[in-house]
């Protein structure tokens, strides 16, 4: 059975915003095509159609959670493992996607759903411990999310532009409602109504700042969490367009995934995450339409997703994916 990749109403937007300059080619032979040096396999998925996009490291006991665009799956990879496993089957709780994906500091399992909203989940016994859902039928796409110093969990919902947020005190309580906490749509340059913006989102190391990013400008945005004051980062060096997964390090080196450039970059950030200057970038086809990156035991692991083998940027069409794969990227 193919499976359902999303609500059909939303995937014009995404092809729109993820096809970018991609120009879909021939069929791809039966292996990922040779990589970079710096590049090469941490651990492959189990399924024919997983089309991963999340990637999520549990600082604590050194597991990598991967969630499945295509039908939901959650994965995790053991520490030297060459293979996951399935940890939450397709469809657990009713979920359909798997888009960003966190570990808190607790050990806790965030899971977004872009077509609901968030489930928070117990590692060690698998089950959901809270469940937080958009009110209301309007189009929706929750993407991805961050977890700051405090316990907050902030989230990104392509579509509205938004930011929601979930306090330690909601978690506790088991669920509700998604609630929004920032609205970016007036900061945000002028975009087609129903368009995808926001995707990735992460926070400095005391959680005074958040970044999150507008894939289709290629502009950052600095957002205070308390004041709700937004201010797009100045970039230097290059930008940041089909920009995806983010991943900041205590000392403001920035990561970041570019899906459908094939591109991973390094950025400086200032003290005040005002500026923020290009340092490194690698392109390479192995990456295979990276969605986003995480970092864990000195190395950044990079999600293949190959949303373009017959997935959501070609659902039905030319393509047929390889083995999927989590790639470690030495030198980013």
């Amino acid at each position: 059975m193919k499976p359902k990749l999303m609500n059909p109403a939303l995937a014009p937007a995404l092809a729109a915003a993820l096809a970018g300059a991609l120009t879909l080619g021939a069929a791809p032979a039966a292996s990922p095509p040779p990589a970079d040096p710096r590049i090469s396999t941490a651990f492959s998925l189990p399924g024919a159609r997983v089309y991963p996009e999340g990637i999520a490291a549990d600082a604590r006991t050194h597991a990598v959670y991967v969630g499945s665009y295509a039908d939901g799956t959650v994965y995790r990879a053991r520490p030297g493992r060459s293979e996951a496993e399935v940890f939450l089957p397709a469809g657990t709780d009713g979920r359909r996607t798997a888009n960003g994906l966190r570990v808190d500091a607790r050990g806790r399992l965030w899971v977004t759903d872009s077509t609901t909203g968030v489930a928070v989940y117990d590692t060690a016994t698998r089950g959901r411990l809270a469940h937080f859902e958009v009110a209301g039928d309007a189009p929706r796409f929750v993407n991805d999310l961050t977890i700051t110093p405090d316990g907050t969990a902030y989230l990104t919902d392509s579509i509205r532009g938004v930011l929601y947020r979930v306090t330690p005190a909601e978690l506790a309580a088991g669920g509700g409602p998604l609630t929004e906490a920032h609205d970016l749509s007036p900061a945000l340059r002028p975009r087609p109504a129903g368009a995808y913006s926001l995707n990735g989102i992460t926070a400095d190391r005391t959680g005074r700042y958040l970044f999150t990013v507008d894939m289709v400008a290629g502009d950052l945005y600095r957002v205070d969490p308390r004041s709700g004051s937004v201010r797009r980062v100045t970039l230097t060096g290059a930008d940041l367009k089909a920009a995806d997964g983010l991943d900041l390090s205590p000392d403001g080196t920035l990561r970041v995934a570019h899906n459908t450039t094939n591109t991973l970059s390094r950025w400086q950030l200032t003290p005040d995450g005002t500026r923020a200057r290009l340092l490194h970038t690698i392109t390479d086809p192995s990456l295979q339409i990276p969605t986003t990156l995480a970092r864990t035991g000195g190395r950044t692991l990079v999600v293949r997703s190959q949303f373009d083998n017959g997935g959501p940027l070609s659902p039905g069409g030319p393509g047929t994916p390889t083995t999927f794969t989590i790639a470690a990227v030495r030198g980013l």
